[in-house]
């Protein structure tokens, strides 16, 4: 029984998680391609992604580790080529939302040099990583 309820909110954390993951970099193709002078939509979307990053999106990763890495150990998958496979490329996850964590930064400092274009191709990485994580967890190849 805790076992389901572990799952059910490691489940609940990924989609939490994934929702930012693929909000935030929309929200800098916006920020990015603002004209000069546009301060006080600079300003929003400055607020906006603070809180998306610090409310939602690095609690929900924090919770997604917590309860998969319980899960890896409940059910003894640990040791399966599936996970590791699964773990490796929820790392990259990780680092890229450290990425988008350093960009926030960036964004909020007035430090910016990437283009709108750029952001909208980086958008497409978490799904990519997301649709692979979720085809090793479910269809667990190689038991």
């Amino acid at each position: 029984m805790l076992y389901d309820w572990i799952k059910a909110l490691h489940i609940i954390a990924l989609i939490a998680w994934m929702a930012a993951m693929l909000y935030l970099p929309r929200l800098f193709v916006y920020h990015a391609g603002l004209p000069p002078g546009s301060v006080i939509q600079a300003e929003t979307f400055k607020v906006m992604e603070r809180r998306l990053l610090k409310a939602i999106m690095t609690p929900a990763m924090i919770a997604t580790w917590i309860f998969g890495l319980s899960l890896a150990w409940m059910s003894g998958y640990y040791a399966s080529l599936w996970l590791q496979a699964k773990f490796v490329l929820v790392l990259a996850m990780s680092g890229l939302h450290g990425f988008l964590a350093r960009a926030v930064k960036d964004f909020a400092a007035e430090r910016n040099t990437r283009s709108p274009t750029y952001y909208r191709v980086l958008n497409e990485v978490p799904t990519l990583l997301m649709i692979a994580i979720v085809i090793l967890a479910v269809v667990k190849p190689g038991g």
